[in-house]
C-alpha cells in the first residue's frame, strides 16, 4: 500500500533552480516560474508517495543511527540535510547561484553589490542556521536585485486581498523597465551601510530597514504615478503606510543616497522634493501649511539633514548642505549650510550673519556642531 508523507513548505515551490537547476528565467515572467513537470518535483504541493509494508507501519531504515526512526523521518531529516548543506560553500550550491547571477547579466557595479549580498546572506546563515529558509527565499534564491526587491517588497506589502504575486509583477515591472529606479536603489544602500551605525551589513538594511524599504516602494509608486497610474500608485502608498508607517505621496520627487533613520511617522507631502544624499529622521513631516494649495510643500536641497521630530511647512526651500535641528518647526526659507534650530526656527549664528557648516552635516550626521553659539543651557 502507500501512504502521503512530506509535505513540502510553500517556499520551495517558490524557488526556481532547485526543481530546474538548468532552467533558465526572463526577468519580466511573473513570480510563479514556469517548471518542468515531474510527479517528484519539489515545487510541487502535494505530498510525494512512497511504498510501506502491508501493515500499515513504515519501515525502519536499516541504515539510520535510530533503528526505530521511519523512513518517512529519515526522508524529512534528509530533505532539511540537503538543503542546509547546499550554503556552506559547497561547488555545487556555488555553482547554481552563480548561473542565475550570471544570467541576469547585469552592469559590473550592480554584480559587485548583489554578489556581496549573497556573501552576507550565506554567512548570516552560518551564523543562524535556523534563518535558512528565510535567506534562501528573499536573496539566494532570487536572481538578480531587481527580483529580490520586487520579491521582499511585495511579501511585506501584501495581504488577503492584494496577493503577493500581484504586487510582485508590478514592482518587477517598473524596476525592469526603469533602471535609473535600481540605480537609485544601490546609492540608498551604500548611503544607509556608511551613516547608520546601527547598520551592519547591506543585506541588513534591505532585508530589515523599513525607511530603506518604504522609500523603494515610493520609487515605484512614483513610477506609476508619473505613469496617470495614479490608483494603483495610491494603493501602494497606502500598503506602505499601513506596513511600515511611512506615508510619502506618490507624487513626491525624491533623490538618491537617501537615508531614512528609523522612519516611523515620515510625512512627505504631494509637491515635495528631496535632493540628493539626504538624512532625514524619524517623525518628520515636510507638509503644507493648510491654507494653500498647487505646489505648497517644502523644498529639501542636496546634502540636508533633518532632525527627528522636524516640521517643515510651505513651499519653502532648505538650502543645500542645511541642518535642521530636532524638535523644530520651519515655516520660512533655509540658506545654505546653515542651521536651524527651535520652534519657530531660527539661524545659529542669527539672520544677517548664520553661522556656515564646514561639512555636508547629512554626511557626517552631526545633529550637535554648534549648539554652545544656541543655547548656554546645561544639564
Amino acid at each position: 500500500m502507500k501512504v502521503l508523507v512530506v509535505r513540502v513548505p510553500l517556499l520551495y515551490k517558490r524557488s526556481p533552480f532547485l526543481s530546474a537547476p538548468n532552467h533558465k528565467f526572463s526577468l519580466t515572467f511573473s513570480r510563479i516560474f514556469p517548471l518542468p513537470k515531474h510527479p517528484n518535483n519539489l515545487h510541487n504541493p502535494m505530498a510525494a508517495c512512497i511504498d510501506v509494508s502491508r501493515t500499515g507501519t513504515a519501515q525502519a531504515n536499516p541504515l539510520s543511527r535510530d533503528p526505530n526512526r521511519s523512513q518517512t523521518e529519515e526522508n524529512q531529516l534528509n530533505l532539511v540535510k540537503l538543503y542546509r548543506r547546499g550554503f556552506s560553500g559547497t561547488a555545487s550550491s556555488m555553482t547554481q547561484t552563480r548561473r542565475v547571477v550570471d544570467y541576469a547579466d547585469p552592469d559590473e557595479d550592480e554584480v559587485d553589490l548583489w554578489l556581496k549580498m549573497k556573501g552576507e546572506a550565506r554567512s548570516d546563515i552560518e551564523e543562524e542556521p535556523i534563518l535558512t529558509n528565510y535567506y534562501f527565499s528573499s536573496i539566494l534564491s532570487q536572481n538578480s536585485l531587481e527580483s529580490a526587491l520586487a520579491n521582499h517588497l511585495s511579501v511585506k506589502l501584501s495581504n488577503s486581498t492584494l496577493p503577493c504575486n500581484t504586487l510582485f509583477d508590478i514592482f518587477m515591472g517598473v524596476l525592469t523597465e526603469d533602471q535609473d529606479i535600481i540605480m537609485a536603489v544601490k546609492d540608498d544602500l551604500r548611503a544607509v551601510k556608511e551613516r547608520d551605525p546601527a547598520c551592519i551589513s547591506y543585506v541588513h538594511c534591505f532585508l530589515n530597514f523599513k525607511g530603506f524599504l518604504a522609500c523603494q516602494a515610493h520609487r515605484v509608486a512614483h513610477k506609476l504615478w508619473s505613469q496617470r497610474r495614479k490608483v494603483l500608485a495610491l494603493l501602494i502608498q497606502n500598503r506602505v503606510s499601513e506596513v511600515f508607517a511611512v506615508d510619502i505621496h506618490p507624487g513626491a520627487k525624491i533623490g538618491r543616497g537617501i537615508l531614512l533613520d528609523h522612519a516611523t511617522g515620515v510625512v512627505v507631502g504631494e509637491t515635495a522634493v528631496i535632493g540628493n544624499n539626504v538624512s532625514i529622521l524619524h517623525n518628520v513631516t515636510l507638509g503644507g501649511t493648510g491654507k494653500a494649495s498647487g505646489d505648497r510643500h517644502p523644498k529639501i536641497g542636496d546634502g540636508v539633514l533633518i532632525g527627528a521630530g522636524t516640521c517643515i511647512l510651505g513651499n519653502i526651500r532648505i538650502g543645500e548642505g542645511a541642518k535642521i535641528g530636532a524638535g523644530s518647526v520651519v515655516l520660512k526659507e533655509v540658506p545654505p549650510r546653515t542651521t536651524a534650530v527651535g520652534n519657530p526656527a531660527r539661524l545659529i549664528g542669527g539672520k544677517q550673519n548664520p553661522i556656515k557648516l564646514d561639512k555636508i552635516p547629512s554626511l557626517t550626521m552631526d545633529h550637535t556642531s554648534h549648539i554652545s553659539e544656541w543655547s548656554d543651557y546645561v544639564i
